[in-house]
């Protein structure tokens, strides 16, 4: 007998007549144990480890419902399948109820209980042979499209691939892939940059362009506004791709999601990417029309230019000669308490037609594991990232927000503003006191960086970026790397290494999810 043979134990009363079909698992590798009553089952899985339980549900003495409840409590992890002659739909509700892993009608043929005991006990293997077996072509794929010439559309397919391999191999990292998985995303943001640079200024003149930060709102919202429909408009700041990817299936059991995407403007940051959502125009744009909102491009005050989101907003849709009914609403959520107040004041909101929510817990999560070891032990990778992002929303006041205003109608819009990347490689840079304080980005005067890993915008027009003077340049770091003063080189290259940053060129930071639900 193998030493690794999988070991199930048949309960049933009329197991004699069952022979050809413990022989037929025998021949297949599977160690059967046949006993006749409940009883003898349950000493058996006192004394003995099975790993799969074959259980009839009528038989005399104890019957197959009662033992169920005995065995879970000998051993709750144990997989059992019930096997019965009878096809009540309360008898069958009653065994999922207790957690069982199948549920057979007699009379079962040998292939039937292959076919279950096979998808139970060697799923894990199964699903590894698949994501090794996909991963390979999709490897050579991704690798033979570099030859061609790509669009955004194609690059949007190989990033939502790439995520969902990272995803994959989240629950199976044992198969030995990520490193080679982390070499072709390397391979493809390479790539990507390439992309970008040829591209990005020729898309700011075309209207016949991938849909950017400023057409968002025009693509997503405004339709279903002049449509009459009632829209949620939610941006999480700093979600990637991936990290949607693990929460849209918390969703599926009350809306139909349509997938979308949109690429985020450069920089691929906040103060930029998310302003252009609300505004529908470009940084340099929105600083000729509304100087005030972008407060002179002061360096010094970063954080203060997203003040004005709903004012942005209420001018496009004013723009747009939509004439909507209620308010616009917009409500920006930072802590726990503010998402509380939001789901408690959200009935209040629902005559309005349009609601738009910004949530900042998952940059926050960003931006001060540095500064947290307890965060930083919490995050210290990309699957961690994903895992906490996940636990948050399915545990957060934005679930709640979401399933109420599915009940009251409205389709809901969800995206985000950029994405972020784990950097590795740092870069020299030099610039005064004045220069901005992004690792992804700068802004500021005669600005002169090292190597070939960053975009030098010298022309910031060019770029749909505000420019506040002669010698005023942009330098935008790409694939994985962060910029570094000379200062101090090693010190600060040690503490931002492999930390999570944005507003550079990225797959994960430029190419984000746009999910249209509607109830089922």
């Amino acid at each position: 007998m193998k030493v690794n043979m999988k070991k199930i134990l048949w309960a049933d009363d009329e197991v004699e007549h069952l022979k050809s079909h413990v022989l037929f698992l025998r021949e297949k590798g599977y160690d059967v144990t046949p006993v006749t009553n409940a009883e003898d089952a349950i000493s058996l899985i006192r004394e003995k480890q099975y790993d799969i339980i074959l259980l009839d549900e009528m038989m005399p003495g104890m019957d197959g419902l009662e033992a169920l409840n005995i065995i879970k409590e000998i051993n709750p992890s144990i997989p059992i399948v019930m096997i019965t002659k009878s096809e009540e739909e309360d008898l069958m509700d009653q065994a999922i109820g207790n957690k069982i892993e199948d549920y057979l009608t007699k009379p079962v043929n040998p292939s039937q209980i292959l076919s279950s005991c096979k998808r139970i006990l060697d799923k894990n293997k199964i699903v590894k042979d698949r994501i090794t077996r996909d991963y390979t072509s999709e490897f050579a794929e991704i690798t033979q499209l570099f030859d061609e010439s790509l669009d955004m559309d194609k690059w949007a397919k190989i990033h939502l691939k790439l995520s969902e391999r990272f995803i994959d191999l989240d629950e199976h990292k044992d198969l030995g892939l990520h490193q080679t998985l982390d070499d072709l995303r390397m391979e493809c943001n390479h790539n990507f940059v390439r992309f970008i640079i040829n591209e990005y200024k020729n898309w700011l003149k075309n209207p016949d362009r991938p849909v950017l930060s400023p057409d968002v709102f025009k693509k997503y919202v405004l339709p279903e506004l002049k449509e009459g429909e009632k829209v949620l408009l939610l941006i999480i700041d700093n979600l990637r791709m991936d990290q949607w990817l693990v929460i849209e299936p918390l969703l599926y059991d009350f809306v139909r999601i349509e997938r979308n995407y949109h690429c985020s403007i450069l920089p691929s940051a906040t103060p930029y990417s998310r302003n252009s959502i609300f505004s529908g125009m470009m940084p340099v744009e929105i600083l000729k029309k509304f100087p005030k909102f972008w407060d002179r491009h002061s360096e010094k005050d970063e954080s203060s230019w997203n003040r004005y989101e709903h004012e942005l907003m209420q001018n496009q849709i004013k723009e747009s000669g939509i004439h909507i009914q209620g308010k616009c609403q917009y409500l920006k959520i930072i802590t726990r308490d503010d998402a509380q107040l939001a789901l408690n004041n959200f009935q209040g909101l629902l005559n309005n037609q349009l609601i738009a929510m910004v949530f900042n817990f998952v940059d926050i999560v960003a931006h001060r594991r540095n500064d947290s070891e307890i965060i930083h032990e919490i995050v210290p990778d990309e699957s961690a990232y994903r895992a906490l992002t996940k636990t948050w929303f399915e545990h957060s006041f934005l679930f709640d927000i979401i399933k109420t205003a599915v009940k009251n109608g409205f389709k809901i819009v969800i995206t985000s503003d950029h994405g972020s990347i784990h950097v590795k490689r740092g870069i020299t840079i030099y610039a005064d006191k004045h220069t901005s304080t992004n690792l992804r980005y700068k802004f500021g005067r005669n600005l002169r960086a090292e190597g070939k890993n960053f975009v030098d915008i010298k022309n910031p027009d060019e770029f749909g970026l505000p420019s506040t003077g002669i010698n005023y340049n942009y330098v935008i770091a790409t694939e994985d790397t962060f910029f570094v003063y000379p200062t101090n080189y090693h010190k600060y290259l040690s503490m931002f290494k492999n930390s999570f940053q944005h507003g550079g060129i990225s797959l994960d930071e430029m190419i984000l999810p746009v999910a249209i639900l509607t109830a089922k």
